[in-house]
C-alpha cells in the first residue's frame, strides 16, 4: 500500500479517537478501541536471527555470524524467511486465535546496526561487526527482505539502537557519550542513514544512553537528523524502559510526566515501557499538545495500515506449514556453513574419515545447546550440537570419545567434588585418541544484554577477553597431551586466542551457529563443506591493545584506526581451496571518478582442486588527505563461488560516498589527492599478507 494512502487512512481513524484513546496507542501494548474496531496490538517482537521468543521458528546463526558471511544475497533471503514465518505465526496465533500477546505481532525490533567497537561489549554478538560499511551493506537486504515488495508490507523492520551505543551495559541507563563530530558522522551514524535512506526501514529504536547530554530517546537528533536530514517517515520507538531513565538515572527531568513529555516532543512515537501511561497527566498539565499526541498516533497507525492489519492481504494464506520448512532449514544450514571462519590450518583439516580411527571431542561447548543460539533466539524443533554434527560427518568407522572436560565457567560445578573434577577424564580420553577436537567458548549467560528479558542470568559485558578459568585449565591439559588438536571457538565476540593459537593445529571460529549449527562444524571438519567465512571483527593479541571501554573515541579502535598488529585481522579467513586474483582494472581513473563512482573488475580463478567460496574485498585510502582514516577502509565486497578451474571477472561498483572522508566538523567531503584501491581476500595490511602469504593487488586513481 502506498504510504500516503496508509497515512490518510491513519489520519481519518485517529481523528475519530478521543485524546485519551490516541495517547493509549503510543504504548507498546496498545489496548483495543472496540467502538472503532481497533484490536489490541503489542508492538514488541524480536527477530535478529529468526523469529524470537515466540515459539517454533527457523534458527539462523547469530547476527555476528551472519556478518562473517559477507553475503548480501543471503541476508536478503534470511530477512524474507523471517517475515514469512512471522506472518504465518501472526495469522495462526493472533488473527485466527485472537492471541495478541507480546512477541506475536509483525513489528520486528531488528536489526541491531550498532558498531561493535569493543570486543568486551556483551551485545556485540547482535551486530554484523565493527565496520559501518559492512553493517549497512548487510542490513539493507535484511530489512528489504523483512519488509518485502508486495502491496502490503510483509513485516516491519527496526534499526536499533540510535545512536552511539555499544556498552558499557552496566552504565547504559546513565552513561553520557560525547563523541567527536568526526566520529559521529564517520562511524556511528552511517549504518542508520543507510537503513533509512536506502532500505526504507519502517522504524528506528533509540538507545538508553545520552549523547552530548541528551537522552537518545528524547534527542534533537530524532527530528534534526533522522527526519529532517534523512527524510524518515516511519515511527520512532524507545528502547524498553529507556524513557523512565530520563528522571531516574539521567536526571534530565523530574518525574514521569516530564519524561513522557520530553520524549514525545522530541519525536519518540512509541514507548516500550510504562512511562507513556503518564502522557495524559502531561497533557493535562500543558506539557504536551493534542496535536503532538495525534501525530505520533497517526505515524503508528500508518505502519499498521501498511502491514494490512485492517485488510485482507496477499499473506493471509501463510500458515504453520510455512514455518521451519525444509527450504528454510537448508537456508539456515547455508548460513552457518558460510559463517564459520577458519583462522588456522597446518594441513590437518579436512580430516579423512577413512584414515582417522579415534577422535576425542572435549570441552563444555561440545555437546551443549546454549552456544548454538546466542541471545534473542526462537525455539527450534531440533538441535544439533557440535559433537552430534561431528558424529554425523565422521560416519560409523570413526570412534569418537567424549568428555566435557570442565564446566563453562564454574571451577566446581559439583559441590561435593574437588575443583576441576572432570579434567582427569578429559586427559584419559585424549590419551586413547589420535587427535583432539576442543570445543570451547561462551554462551549468552556469559556475554549478552544487561538484565535481558530472555536471560535469567542477566549477563552483560566481559571484564576481559580471556576464556573462563576452567577452560584455560582444560586448554593447558590439551596442549600437554601431545596430541594434535583442532579448536572450535563458539562465541559472539573476539576472544584472546593466544593461549592456544601457536599450538593448535587448526582453529575454527564458529560463533553461535544456530540450532543445527553442529552440522556445519562437522561438515567443515571432515571436508564436506569448504569454509569461507571472513572475520567481521578484529581479533587482537591482548586486551591491553584496546582503549578504555568507556572511551568512545575511535582512536585505536577497529581495523581502520588500530595502532597494533592484530592476531587475526578483520576480513581474514582461510579456505581449503586456492582462489587467486590475476588482475584489477578500474573503469575510470580520472579525477571525476571519485565524484561519480566507478566499477572495479577483479579477475579471479580457482586454481585449487575443489569448489571454493571466497569474498573479494575492496579497500581504499586517500593518500594525501589528512581526514582519511588511519589505515584504510572497506568500500566494496562480493562473495563468489567457483568450481575447480573456473575463472570469473567480478565487477564491483564503488559508490563515491564510500570514498569520502570526514573532517573534524563531521562534514563529508571528497578526498584530496590520489586514492589507492586494493583488491584481495582480506585487508592490505602486513598481518593479512603474512597469514595469506600473498599481497592484495593495488591501483591508484
Amino acid at each position: 500500500m502506498d504510504r500516503n494512502k496508509a497515512r490518510k487512512r491513519a489520519e481519518e481513524l485517529v481523528s475519530k479517537m478521543t485524546v485519551e484513546e490516541a495517547a493509549s496507542q503510543l504504548r507498546f501494548d496498545a489496548p483495543a478501541i472496540e467502538r472503532l474496531g481497533v484490536p489490541e496490538y503489542n508492538w514488541w517482537n524480536e527477530a535478529l536471527h529468526g523469529v524470537a521468543r515466540a515459539g517454533t521458528a527457523t534458527s539462523f546463526p547469530q547476527s555476528i555470524a551472519l556478518g562473517a558471511t559477507f553475503d548480501q544475497e543471503l541476508l536478503g533471503k534470511i530477512g524474507e524467511t523471517i517475515a514469512t514465518e512471522g506472518r504465518a505465526k501472526y495469522n495462526e496465533i493472533s488473527a485466527n486465535m485472537g492471541d495478541r500477546d507480546i512477541y506475536k505481532g509483525l513489528t520486528f525490533w531488528s536489526p541491531n546496526v550498532n558498531v561493535f567497537r569493543d570486543p568486551r561489549w556483551g551485545r556485540g554478538q547482535e551486530t554484523y561487526g565493527e565496520d559501518p560499511y559492512l553493517i549497512s551493506r548487510l542490513a539493507i537486504p535484511f530489512i528489504k527482505g523483512i519488509q518485502g515488495e508486495g502491496e502490503y508490507m510483509k513485516a516491519a523492520a527496526c534499526a536499533k539502537h540510535f545512536v552511539v551505543h555499544s556498552g558499557p551495559e552496566a552504565k547504559r541507563h546513565e552513561f553520557d557519550v560525547e563523541p567527536s563530530k568526526k566520529d559521529l558522522r564517520e562511524t556511528y551514524l552511517p549504518a542508520f542513514e543507510a537503513c533509512v535512506k536506502e532500505a526504507g526501514v519502517e522504524s528506528v529504536m533509540g538507545a538508553y544512553n545520552r549523547v552530548n547530554g541528551e537522552p537518545c530517546c528524547g534527542h534533537s537528533f530524532i527530528k534534526d537528523i533522522i527526519r529532517d536530514e534523512w527524510g524518515f517517515e516511519g515511527h520512532f520507538v524507545s528502547d524498553c524502559w529507556a524513557i523512565r531513565d530520563f528522571h531516574e538515572h539521567h536526571k534530565v527531568t523530574k518525574n514521569s510526566e516530564e519524561s513522557a513529555a520530553l520524549a514525545l516532543k522530541k519525536g519518540c512515537d512509541l514507548n516500550c515501557g510504562c512511562t507513556y501511561v503518564h502522557l495524559m497527566k502531561a497533557y493535562n498539565k500543558g506539557l504536551v499538545t493534542e496535536a503532538q499526541i495525534r501525530e505520533s498516533a497517526v505515524r503508528l497507525f500508518t505502519t499498521r495500515f501498511l502491514l494490512g492489519l485492517f485488510d485482507k492481504t496477499e499473506y493471509d494464506g501463510l500458515t504453520y506449514l510455512d514455518v521451519e520448512t525444509e527450504e528454510n532449514i537448508a537456508l539456515a544450514k547455508r548460513a552457518s556453513d558460510e559463517a564459520v571462519v577458519m583462522l588456522k590450518n597446518n594441513g590437518i583439516l579436512p580430516l579423512d574419515a577413512g584414515k582417522t580411527k579415534v577422535i576425542s571431542v572435549i570441552g563444555p561447548n561440545a555437546d551443549a545447546r546454549r552456544p548454538l543460539m546466542g541471545n534473542y533466539y526462537g525455539t527450534s524443533s531440533e538441535y544439533i550440537t557440535a559433537i552430534e554434527g561431528i558424529r554425523k560427518a565422521a560416519g560409523s568407522n570413526v570412534r569418537i570419545l567424549y568428555s566435557e572436560g570442565c564446566d563453562l565457567s564454574n571451577t566446581k560445578p559439583d559441590p561435593l567434588s574437588r575443583d576441576y573434577n572432570t579434567i582427569a577424564e578429559a586427559k584419559a580420553v585424549m590419551s586413547r585418541s589420535d587427535l583432539v577436537i576442543l570445543c570451547i567458548g561462551l554462551n549468552e549467560t556469559l556475554e549478552g544484554e544487561e538484565g535481558d528479558q530472555g536471560n535469567q542470568y542477566a549477563s552483560g559485558d566481559k571484564n576481559d577477553l580471556s576464556f573462563p578459568k576452567p577452560q584455560l585449565k582444560l586448554i593447558e591439559a590439551v596442549k600437554n597431551s601431545g596430541k594434535p588438536f583442532i579448536t572450535v571457538v563458539m562465541t559472539g565476540s573476539a576472544m584472546d586466542l593466544t593461549p592456544f593459537s601457536e599450538e593448535a593445529s587448526a582453529i575454527l571460529q564458529a560463533w553461535y551457529p544456530g540450532a543445527r549449527g553442529g552440522l556445519s562444524i562437522g561438515d567443515i571438519i571432515f571436508g564436506k563443506v569448504n569454509p569461507s567465512g571472513k572475520l567481521p571483527v578484529t581479533i587482537c593479541r591482548s586486551v591491553d591493545d584496546l582503549p578504555d571501554f568507556e572511551d568512545y573515541s575511535m582512536k585505536n579502535r577497529t581495523y581502520k584506526y588500530t595502532e597494533h598488529e592484530p592476531l587475526y585481522p578483520f576480513g581474514y579467513g582461510l579456505t581449503y581451496g586456492k582462489v587467486t586474483i590475476g588482475n584489477i582494472a578500474v573503469s575510470d581513473s580520472s579525477a571525476s571518478a571519485r565524484e561519480n563512482g566507478f566499477d572495479i573488475t577483479v579477475s579471479v580463478k580457482n586454481e585449487g582442486a575443489i569448489k571454493t567460496g571466497e569474498v573479494v574485498q575492496i579497500y581504499a585510502k586517500a593518500l594525501e588527505d589528512k581526514n582519511e582514516v588511519r589505515n584504510f577502509k572497506l568500500v566494496g565486497f562480493k562473495r563468489v563461488e567457483l568450481e575447480k578451474g573456473q575463472s570469473e571477472d567480478v565487477i564491483l561498483h564503488i559508490d563515491p560516498d564510500s570514498l569520502k572522508v570526514f573532517d573534524d566538523e563531521g562534514n563529508k567531503v571528497t578526498p584530496e589527492g590520489k586514492i589507492k584501491i586494493y583488491a584481495g581476500f582480506g585487508q592490505p595490511d602486513e598481518r593479512t599478507k603474512e597469514l595469506y602469504k600473498t599481497s592484495a593487488l593495488e591501483v591508484t586513481i
